[in-house]
This record gives structure tokens, C-alpha cells and sequence, in this order.
């Protein structure tokens, strides 16, 4: 049999584009080595979302006396927290499964190889048969970045050193976690083990914590986790891991952090290793395949989407760069857009972005305005958030009135940031976002009084 398509990857992106695909009438064949659902699912958005929530809980009626609610004998469970976390897991992997049964998508349970183009289309083995299809999509995904630093692999070979993957399922909480890397892995790691009882030091190589995170956040952010006890070292380079703990240099001078595990999360590299790409000769950037903005690669009929394509490594981008191959497989009229891509630190307090920030708007050289406004100027914030420092930030474009990027940190910014996101991909002017009406009491309001504060 010839399939339409054939799908290398079963998580956000391949999952979803083969589920599209399906629901388009075309005969679809997936191929997943692990899990369906991808690292998202298993191992990364979904699990550890289930463990913050949990920490979240425990905080809220840890500190319930700020509120007038006082509990004795509070205790945080971590192993019935990680039950729990598969149990989500296993319900979500499910319904996926039944969504793909749904649209007619037959599942392959191994590892893809990539043979060689023939005139029926692009023949993939696994487990010793080969498949063909008239097109191709590979949807890979990502795996964790592993530098050279002495020591590290025998680290992880051991169990002492931990990826996303493994610290997932630790059944128990260290009393000493090390976090090599400040980005929104190594953070909301950080904050549920300590939440959960660890004393956690982050080692950081910038000299700010989340990333590309407006600057203004991030310093808000670490504050935060300062006063809840964690450690941060930025400027801090490791150069060894013994098999104790981390050596790292800050300021020309070498120090050695003991810790009882240690958790590797500097960013992750497309998977693209072993696929076999150079079977049909496609083009790639230091590992991650080149598309264009509908998802076509080097290759006729051959596209790619999410993490493997090492533009934006977030599962809701995958989703919507698997949507966008689909649409243009089929022949509807599509492109991935990059301007509004939203992002958020799912810690207590919460951190949620979108578009540009006061640093690259500047490097652009746009001309723009930035209202940074304490977010207690929402009444629900100040009701539910006792002591919060929480702020919204509008970017505006001066020249042409709209908004361009908006950053909050405070909890329910993960809620609220799509609408923002909507409001910078649809390019509304501030005029009329002010006349949105937006529902009282909420957090969200903090946008439309941000607004108000900005005069042109």
C-alpha cells in the first residue's frame, strides 16, 4: 500500500498533522519510537504542569494565613504527586490514541529510518518493513542538548545527572537539587522541588535568568524564587561534574556545589540524528531541517514541523506548524507567522509573553513606547495575591499606534497572554483595543488600563 502521507513523530506536531491529515480524507501512517503524545506529553509541558500544580496547592495553603485560612499538619506527598502526574498522562495519551483511530491513522511502534526516494513516493523503515508514501512529514521533535563538560555523561550514565525525562519520575525529593541552566525547564523544575522540600541552586551562563525573557521580568522573577530560598549563580560557567556534585567558574574562580542530583537543562537539538535526511538529500542548519513558511523543505514533498525545525521549540507552535502543512498538502492557502508566538513560565508567580520586547524592539530600531504597570491596578490581583509584585509591560509602535509585545508576570498571565497575542497578530490599534470590554473584577483588565496610561 502507498499511504498519502507518512508521519515521522508522534508529538504535538506529528500527532496533530497526521489527526489533520486524517480528518482531510488522506490515508495517513504515523511512526513513533517512545510514547505518542512526544516528549510534551510524557515528559516536558504536560507532567511537569501536573507537578506545579500540585506545589501550587501546597503553597497556597502553606501561606493560606495571609487569607484568613490557617491549616495544620500541611504536608506535600511527592510520590502521590508523581502518581497522579502519570495519571494525566495516561488519560491525555488516550484520547489522542482515540482521536487518531478517529480519523483512520495507523500507528507504527518503532524507529524510523529514512531509506531512499523512489517514483512511488519516500520509502521509511521500521522495525523491518518498509513503508512508502507520497509524502513525507517529520515531525521528530527535540532532545536534550548534551555539551562536552567533563564528567557529564558519566553523570547521567549513573543517575546522578537528570534531563527533563528523568527527574519527571523521582520518586523521591533531594535534599539538594543543582540546576545547570536558568531557562523555563531548569526554573519550573526549581520551583516545585523546592516547594517540595529541596534546597536548589541554579547555575546560569547569561547574567539573567529565562532566556530571551523581558529583562524586567526576569529580575522580578528571581526575586521571587530568592525569597522562597533559591540559589542563583549567573554569570557561572561549569567546566566538570564530579560524582558529587557541580564545578562551575564565576568571577576567574572555580567552586565545587555538593548536591545530590543534578539537573541538565541549558536547551534542547532537533533529533534529526539517524533519520536517515541524507538518504534523500535534505538540507539542514546545524541539525534542525530548513522549511519555508509553508513547512516545505529542500526536498519536493517532503516537509517538517516543530521542534526538528529548531525555529521555536514550544509545542503550540508545532501545533500550528503542523496545521499550516496540512493546509498546504491539501491546497488550501496558508503560512507560519512568527510575530505573535506566545510563551509562558507556568511557576508560582506565573510569567506570560508575547511579541517584542523593550531590548529587541530597540535592536530593530523601532520606535516605541514601553507602560510598565504594576498589576495592582487589577482588583482581582490585589484580592487573590497578597504581597504580589506582579507587573504587565506594553510595547507599543509609536509610529503606527499598535501594540507590538506584551509581558506579564502574575498568575493567570498564562490565561490571558493568547488575547494578547491575538491582539498583536491582527495588528488592532490601540484606539480600538480600548474599547474592548474587558469582564471586572479580572486580571486581564491590567492590559486595557496599561493602555490608558500610554498617550501618544
Amino acid at each position: 500500500m502507498i499511504y498519502d502521507l507518512l508521519v515521522i513523530g508522534g508529538g504535538p506536531a506529528g500527532y496533530l498533522a497526521a489527526e489533520r491529515a486524517g480528518e482531510a480524507g488522506l490515508s495517513v501512517l504515523l511512526f513513533e519510537k517512545r510514547f505518542i503524545g512526544g516528549v510534551c506529553l510524557n515528559e516536558g509541558c504536560v507532567p511537569s504542569k501536573a507537578l506545579l500544580y500540585s506545589a501550587k496547592l501546597y503553597d497556597g495553603a502553606a501561606h493560606g494565613e495571609k487569607y484568613g485560612v490557617t491549616v495544620e499538619g500541611i504536608k506535600l506527598n511527592h510520590a502521590a504527586v508523581v502518581a497522579r502526574k502519570q495519571k494525566v498522562v495516561n488519560t491525555l495519551v488516550d484520547g489522542i490514541k482515540y482521536k487518531l483511530k478517529k480519523n483512520k491513522v495507523t500507528i507504527i511502534d518503532g524507529v524510523a529510518h529514512i531509506e531512499h526516494r523512489s517514483a512511488e513516493g519516500f520509502n521509511v523503515s521500521a522495525n523491518g518493513a518498509v513503508y512508502t508514501g507520497a509524502k513525507l512529514l517529520i515531525a521528530a521533535g527535540s532532545e536534550a542538548a548534551v555539551p562536552p563538560i567533563p564528567g557529564l555523561k558519566e553523570g547521567l550514565a549513573a543517575g546522578f545527572v537528570l534531563t527533563n525525562r528523568e527527574i519527571l519520575d523521582l520518586t523521591e525529593v533531594p535534599a539538594r537539587l543543582a540546576v545547570i541552566g536558568g531557562g523555563v525547564i531548569g526554573l519550573e523544575m526549581a520551583s516545585y522541588f523546592n516547594t517540595a522540600g529541596s534546597k536548589v541552586t541554579i547555575i546560569e551562563m547569561l547574567n539573567k535568568i529565562a532566556g530571551p525573557t523581558d529583562a524586567e521580568i526576569s529580575k522580578i522573577l528571581q526575586k521571587n524564587y530568592e525569597k522562597k530560598g533559591i540559589i542563583f549563580n549567573l554569570d557561572a560557567k561549569v567546566v566538570e561534574i564530579t560524582k558529587t556534585g557541580v564545578v562551575y567558574e564565576l568571577n576567574g574562580q572555580k567552586t565545587t556545589l555538593e548536591a545530590d542530583k543534578v539537573l541538565l537543562s541549558i536547551g534542547r537539538r532537533p533529533s534529526s540524528a539517524g533519520l536517515g535526511l541524507e538518504n534523500i538529500g535534505l538540507e539542514t542548519v546545524r541539525g534542525a531541517i530548513k522549511t519555508d513558511e509553508q513547512g516545505r523543505t529542500s526536498v519536493a514533498g517532503v516537509f517538517a514541523a516543530g521542534d526538528i525545525n529548531g525555529d521555536y521549540m514550544l509545542a503550540h507552535m508545532a501545533y500550528r506548524e503542523s496545521e499550516v502543512c496540512i493546509n498546504t498538502i491539501t491546497g488550501k492557502k496558508d503560512r507560519i507567522r512568527y510575530n505573535a508566538v506566545p510563551s509562558v513560565i507556568y511557576t508560582n508567580p506565573e510569567v506570560g509573553c508575547v511579541g517584542e520586547t523593550e531590548e529587541t524592539a530597540k535592536a530593530k530600531g523601532m520606535d516605541v513606547a514601553c507602560v510598565s504597570l504594576t498589576m495592582k491596578f487589577s482588583g482581582r490581583y490585589v484580592a487573590e495575591n497578597e504581597g504580589g509584585d506582579g507587573i504587565c509591560k506594553l510595547i507599543i509602535d509609536k509610529k503606527y499606534n499598535k501594540l507590538v509585545g506584551v509581558h506579564m508576570i502574575g498568575n493567570y498571565s498564562s490565561e490571558i497572554i493568547y488575547g494578547a497575542a491575538m491582539m498583536i497578530e491582527t495588528e488592532m490599534r490601540i484606539e480600538d483595543i480600548k474599547e474592548i470590554i474587558f469582564p471586572h473584577p479580572t486580571v486581564c483588565e491590567i492590559i486595557r488600563e496599561g493602555l490608558f496610561e500610554y498617550h501618544n
